[in-house]
């Protein structure tokens, strides 16, 4: 599968033919098997951040329909999941119990053109509630959106319309935001972020061995940024797999958005900062000659720095603060 990754990078309809072989044999998480789950994830991202970006909604959306009572091995086609808001824009649903309509837009919506079903989330009476919908039906329309970014340049995300959509809703009012998976699925977006980022640190191992073998020895500041790479990337990994252990074994805190979001919020602040310091020191020791002429390391480079950002960074303390400060914390 990896080396099969590697082949298709930049080609999103290959990685969503290999995101769906993956989705029926690789493990979901809390089933017992979370840790491999997570390096599967990281492994992939570390390959091309831009396909664990494509793999990674695709198995989440599998995971929740799971969590919802759905058999997953029925889920046909590629899937996304949509759950961000935006200024202006209201996806409404309307309906029983036994289907919805859905009416409105929906901000970031990542590949939705070139999929074929999405899990998304829609305001109702009672609250936000997730649905499973066609994206291929007619009243579904895509906006085209202006998508400058450098990085991620073949997952441009715009927004999507719809104009009274069949939807099937997935369990109750706030489940989507009370589930434990909510907190699995966002540990899940960090592994990608690590992945990306020790692609970022074997680039940068590399460039040193290559430079040793030409005879240009690596100095001290060399030696001293790869040196912090390594126990960056170490001590994310076994945050992970710790965190993995923990979900599987059903050691998980409560939290305000549902089971293990304080262990969520953890692991994602922590990762981020990772990932910052990684692209940071490997950026400065590098310097600008591979980001103008090395085209992998140019684009994993900008793909993880734009990533990374779904990271809500100072809001995400502040949550975990707050969680803190009520007693949520093992110290």
């Amino acid at each position: 599968m990896l080396t099969a990754v590697a082949t298709a990078a930049g080609d999103v309809p290959a990685l969503l033919e290999l995101a769906k072989e993956a989705g029926s044999t690789w493990p979901q998480p809390g089933g017992g098997s979370t840790q491999v789950l997570w390096e599967l994830l990281a492994s992939v991202s570390a390959i091309d951040v831009a396909a664990g970006r494509i793999f990674e909604p695709h198995l989440d959306a599998l995971a929740i329909l799971a969590q919802a009572g759905h058999d997953p091995a029925l889920a046909e086609g590629a899937w996304g999941v949509y759950a961000a808001e935006g200024p202006g824009l209201r996806l409404e649903a309307s309906g029983g119990t036994s289907g919805a309509v859905l009416s409105g837009s929906k901000p970031w919506c990542s590949l939705a053109p070139v999929l074929d079903h999405a899990v998304i989330t829609a305001h109702t009476d009672g609250g936000r509630r997730a649905f499973a919908v066609d994206l291929h039906h007619a009243g579904v329309t895509f906006g085209e959106p202006p998508w400058v970014a450098r990085g991620l340049r073949e997952i441009p995300s715009g927004t999507v319309h719809f104009d009274d959509v069949p939807a099937e809703p997935l369990a109750g009012v706030d489940w989507y935001f009370s589930r434990p998976g909510f907190a699995w699925g966002g540990i899940g977006v960090a592994a990608c972020w690590l992945g990306g980022a020790i692609g970022v640190g074997r680039d940068y191992r590399n460039s040193l061995q290559e430079g040793a073998a030409s005879g240009r020895e690596p100095d001290q500041v060399a030696l001293a940024a790869l040196g912090e790479i390594d126990r960056t990337l170490s001590a994310g990994l076994q945050y992970l797999a710790r965190t993995a252990e923990a979900i599987d074994a059903g050691r998980t805190a409560a939290g305000e958005r549902g089971p293990g979001w304080s262990d969520a919020l953890r692991v994602r602040g922590t990762v981020a900062a990772a990932v910052e310091r990684v692209l940071h020191l490997v950026g400065s020791n590098r310097g600008p000659a591979p980001l103008a002429f090395d085209e992998t390391y140019a684009k994993r480079m900008a793909d993880l720095a734009l990533y990374v950002r779904q990271h809500h960074a100072m809001r995400d303390d502040a949550q975990l603060g707050r969680l803190t400060l009520d007693g949520g914390s093992a110290w």
